[in-house]
């Protein structure tokens, strides 16, 4: 949570800021606080620094750690407790359809303008009705080439006893289960119960090479090379790259999970207005470019990508091969029975 920074202003002074504020059409003001809940370790604290001055508002930051917790913290709170979320694609869908998200107002949303045609209008999302995408990346293997003397090029590979304790892998069971699927020739989002049934046994022989389930930071395994492999987020190993020099990114044989988490304000929040102003200003390319700097994940915008040069069009682990995008599917939303079967399969992975 980020601290309200306290000005010691005469009154006169005070109210004529106030004025200069209304006078600019911006929602905030000294006595307004925006709370946001968002993935950990994903927003630079500059960015979020900076809307705070321009706005002259508090944000405040709850974090979650996969999309289904994300959910529940939606759902256990009272309408109104969080003013703008982030969350995953299909997630958006799911909570859409639930009634969780009302309607964007794009008419106060002219950073729009700086986005590529290419993420807008998603299939969770026609039109962008309830969401805006912040950005996006793909799952993939870090090898230290250092500890590792095998070429990998599949997630099938990693089965391989030899690896036993080396591995750090995402703390999410849909895309972890969805990459099993795959290694057997399926899709990223089964429901037959017969096939999961195949995906749990084949996920209990990974059991014993995985070390760390890790969502928030899995580069810091990779860093201190307490693991040798990791399967994660495309943006973590580009980050663990330029910390070791033996990290190697590796894009699987059997194609990956893609994923776009994106900006929604949930039903609710009394604070509409500075919730889209907040939208709008994570749309903006100087904010693009910050944010992409820090995270380097798949970036929308492309007003901040020609901001970023070559630095970031230039690293295929910043900014993905469109082969490698064009082989990726996206977790989708599915049923509640299919949904208890992966909880059944992850909770006995796990314990």
């Amino acid at each position: 949570m980020k601290k309200l920074r306290k000005f010691i202003l005469p009154v006169l002074v005070f109210s004529m800021m106030t004025t200069m504020l209304s006078g600019c059409g911006k929602s905030g003001g000294s006595n307004e606080t925006l709370n946001i809940l968002v993935w950990s370790e994903y927003i630079p604290e500059s960015v979020l620094d900076k809307f705070e001055e321009e706005y002259d508002v508090k944000i405040n930051v709850t974090t979650h750690d996969s999309n289904e917790n994300c959910l529940a913290k939606l759902k256990s709170e009272k309408e109104g407790t969080y003013d703008v979320i982030m969350c995953g694609d299909y997630m958006i869908e799911r909570m859409a359809e639930s009634g969780l998200l009302q309607e964007l107002d794009h008419s106060k949303l002219p950073n729009m303008s700086n986005m590529s045609d290419a993420y807008m209008n998603p299939s969770y999302d026609p039109d962008n009705k309830y969401s805006m995408p912040y950005q996006g990346g793909i799952m993939a293997i870090a090898v230290n080439t250092d500890l590792i003397s095998d070429e990998i090029t599949s997630y099938a590979d990693l089965f391989d006893e030899k690896y036993e304790g080396k591995l750090v892998v995402a703390d999410d069971m849909r895309i972890m289960l969805g990459l099993i699927a795959k290694t057997l020739g399926y899709g990223l989002n089964e429901t037959d119960p017969d096939i999961l049934e195949e995906v749990e046994e084949k996920m209990l022989e990974l059991k014993p090479n995985i070390s760390v389930y890790d969502s928030d930071s899995p580069k810091s395994e990779l860093i201190s090379r307490d693991c040798a492999i990791g399967v994660t987020w495309n943006a973590e190993i580009a980050l663990a790259m330029a910390e070791d020099s033996a990290i190697e990114i590796v894009y699987p044989e059997e194609g990956s999970c893609l994923f776009f988490d994106n900006w929604a304000i949930p039903v609710g929040t009394e604070k509409t207005d500075l919730a889209h102003e907040f939208i709008n200003y994570m749309m903006e390319a100087e904010t693009a470019k910050a944010v992409s700097q820090e995270y380097p994940y798949l970036c929308p915008n492309e007003a901040g990508i020609q901001l970023l040069g070559s630095e970031y069009t230039d690293n295929t682990a910043k900014n993905i091969p469109a082969e490698e995008i064009a082989k990726g599917e996206y977790v989708q939303n599915i049923d509640n029975d299919s949904l208890a079967i992966y909880n059944d399969i992850w909770t006995k992975l796990k314990n």
